[in-house]
Order: C-alpha cells, then sequence, then structure tokens
C-alpha cells in the first residue's frame, strides 16, 4: 500500500505566518489534489508548548536563526511558531484535512525539537507514525508539505531509513532556505540515501 505523508501545511509556515516558508501557501493546492489520489493520507502537526526551547525567545539575548547547543544537539533558534492551540498552528483554512486519515503531532517535548514526523532531532522518542504505517501495510512513503529542507527532508530519511520506499514531491514542497542553497543540498542529501525526487506524479 501507498500512504501520502502531508508535512505540516500549518498557517504559521504560510505567507504571513510566524515562520512564513517563501510560497509556502503554493503547496496547498498540489496538496489537494494529491490527497484525493491516496487511499491512506497521514498528516504531521508541528506541536509546541509555549517556552518551547527551540525558540528564540527562550533563550534571552539570543536571535532567531542562531545556532546554539540543546541538549547535545545542534539547534537553530526559531520564531514563537505552531504553538499548541494557536491559530498558527492549525492546519491550513484551504487544505483538504478533513480528508485526513491520521495525524501525527510532533515536536511537543519544550526540550527537544523534532523536524521529522517520526522522531523527535535525537531519535529519542517515536511519535508511533512508523509503527502506524507498518499495521496498514504500507511500502512507499511520498512525502510532501513544509519545509523542504527541514521537516520534509527529516520524515523523508526516516522513512528509507526505516525501510519504506520513500518519494518526494517536489512540486508539492518549498523550503525555507536560510541559504540560497539549502532546498538544493537537501534534495541531493536524499537522493544519496535513496528517497525518490520527482518533480510530480
Amino acid at each position: 500500500m501507498d500512504a501520502l505523508i502531508v508535512v505540516d501545511i500549518q498557517n504559521d509556515f504560510l505567507p504571513g505566518g510566524a515562520l512564513a516558508v517563501p510560497d509556502g501557501d503554493a503547496v496547498i493546492g498540489v496538496a489537494n489534489g494529491l490527497v484525493e489520489r491516496f487511499d491512506l493520507v497521514i498528516a504531521t502537526q508541528d506541536w509546541h508548548p509555549a517556552g518551547h526551547k527551540s525558540f528564540a525567545s527562550s533563550h534571552p539575548g539570543c536571535e532567531v536563526g542562531q545556532q546554539i547547543q540543546l541538549n547535545g544537539l545542534e539547534q537553530i533558534l526559531w520564531p514563537d511558531h505552531c504553538v499548541q492551540g494557536s491559530q498558527g498552528a492549525e492546519f491550513a483554512g484551504e487544505l483538504n484535512s478533513d480528508q485526513f486519515n491520521k495525524v501525527f503531532q510532533k515536536g511537543a517535548d519544550p526540550q527537544i525539537d523534532s523536524y521529522s514526523g517520526f522522531f523527535d532531532n535525537g531519535h529519542l522518542k517515536s511519535t508511533g507514525l512508523a509503527d502506524f504505517l507498518k499495521q496498514q501495510g504500507v511500502v512507499h512513503c511520498f512525502v510532501i508539505g513544509l519545509a523542504t529542507d527541514y521537516c520534509v527532508k527529516f520524515t523523508a530519511l526516516d522513512a528509507k531509513q526505516l525501510g519504506f520506499e520513500t518519494t518526494v514531491i517536489k512540486s508539492a514542497c518549498r523550503a525555507v532556505n536560510l541559504s540560497p542553497t539549502d532546498e538544493e543540498h537537501s534534495l541531493a542529501e536524499m537522493q544519496q540515501a535513496g528517497v525518490n525526487i520527482l518533480q510530480e506524479i
């Protein structure tokens, strides 16, 4: 069975949001078209408590974009985003989220960030997504959403490492691009790991 994994298409990652991904809203129409084509559609949702340690505001004197060490891991500091229960954490209003079979929330531990839909950044805790996919008999994961160079990339890399055939659909993804070449490097890294990169399907 194939599964579509829709990564973090939430208000805070769209234009006008707290951590807006450039052109992020362009993925919504593509995602809605893809949702109709899959029998199993999973979504991930960034779901941070207020005061999360990945927020620059939690570290006086630090700025957004700065890198620090957080519990032994490199951490980029972000603006406050996708705070539990906030409008910014909700799925985009135009996204056909009523078609999602199951939603997996991530980033709820205030001490560690979670880019991947499968694990936190230290691979200490599982979200349960891998077990769910295996229970459903999923063989191939198609990954779309926001953002190519962070949550899409790490979700796809984990899916591949867990033994799923994995494809990223480029037309349904957009990148943060803190550095101009981040998207390009991320796509190359995924391909090198055995992830299929398709413009569209």
